[in-house]
C-alpha cells in the first residue's frame, strides 16, 4: 500500500520513487535536470545495484571485489516503508544536452541521481536516437 508522503520535494515523484523501493515498480520517466534531460526506466535500488554488481562480475581482482560489495549493498536494502528516498535510479538511460544525439547512444546504461537537483519530469521515455 501506498502511503500519503510529506516531504519537500515533489510528492508526486516522491511517491513514484517509494513505489519503486518498496514494491519493485518501474516507470518509464524523463527528467530535465540542469538543462540536460534524462530518459529511461526507473527501478528499485536494489535492482539498480544488483546491476551495476553484474558489470564488475567478469574483471580483475578489484573489479570482482567491487562486484561482492555492491551485491552486498543490494541485498542489505530494506523495504523501509518510511524512509523517503534521496536517489533516483534509472536503466536503459539516455542523456540529451541541446540538439545533440543522446549520450550514450548504445548500450544498456544505468544512471543514479540525487532527487533534490531534479527540476521536472514527464511519464515516459525518449527512445528514439533522431
Amino acid at each position: 500500500m501506498i502511503t500519503d508522503l510529506n516531504v519537500n520535494n515533489d510528492n508526486i515523484l516522491q511517491t513514484f520513487l517509494h513505489a519503486a523501493n518498496t514494491h519493485d515498480f518501474s516507470l518509464d520517466i524523463t527528467f530535465t535536470v540542469k538543462g540536460a534531460v534524462i530518459s529511461g526506466t526507473m527501478i528499485s535500488a536494489k535492482n539498480y545495484f544488483a546491476k551495476l554488481s553484474e558489470t564488475f562480475e567478469e574483471g580483475n581482482v578489484v573489479a570482482k571485489e567491487l562486484s561482492g560489495q555492491l551485491a552486498k549493498a543490494s541485498q542489505a536494502i530494506k523495504h523501509d516503508h518510511t524512509s523517503k528516498g534521496q536517489y533516483v535510479h534509472l536503466e536503459n538511460v539516455k542523456v540529451y544536452i541541446g540538439d545533440s544525439k543522446p549520450t550514450p547512444s548504445t548500450g544498456d546504461i544505468l544512471w543514479r541521481g540525487k532527487l533534490s537537483e531534479i527540476d521536472g519530469f514527464f511519464l515516459g521515455r525518449i527512445s528514439g536516437d533522431d
